[in-house]
């Protein structure tokens, strides 16, 4: 079901941090009940799915596993069996990285790729008609914010895990 339309920019009413938050909080939810069931319709966990997700991103920049292994902060050892699975189950090739013949890169095969728009397609769709309810301003903003809280949830989560350690 479509979002219900947002009156324009201007007229969009104010809202403090807890209800921006909130509104976060049920973003995050809803996007991951929402990443385990497209998941789950590819044939993958939601971990393999977030570093596939990464392999399409990078295009002709190929990951290294060690690249992988720190965008998802997962071990390496953890991204091997990962890589695994994605291989037997038609997502990726791995080559020889043509610098260093000891390292390898990770190449999307393209029929898993289409599989993967098909199904993200309409969604990011309904995303960009929404993002065009925001002025250029607005957006940047958006994406800054994005961006940076981003890199706090991992500094985070990384703060914790040397707390456990």
């Amino acid at each position: 079901m479509p979002a219900e339309p947002t009156p324009p920019h201007h007229a969009r009413p104010a809202a403090t941090p807890a209800q921006a938050l909130a509104a976060m909080d049920d973003l995050i939810a809803a996007s991951m009940v929402g990443q385990q069931e497209m998941a789950q319709r590819l044939g993958l966990n939601v971990t393999d799915l977030t570093c596939f997700g990464y392999v399409i991103q990078a295009g002709e920049d190929l990951l290294t596993a060690g690249d992988l292994a720190t965008r998802v902060h997962v071990t390496t050892g953890a991204v091997t069996g990962i890589l695994n699975r994605l291989e037997r189950a038609g997502y990726v090739t791995r080559r020889p990285d043509p610098e260093d013949r000891r390292r390898v890169r990770v190449a999307a095969i393209p029929s898993a790729v289409a599989r993967v728009h098909a199904l993200y397609e309409p969604y990011y769709a309904r995303l960009n008609a929404l993002f065009a309810e925001y002025s250029p301003e607005e957006t940047a903003v958006l994406t800054d914010w994005f961006a940076r809280a981003t890199g706090l949830a991992n500094t985070y989560r990384e703060e914790l895990r040397l707390h456990d350690s």
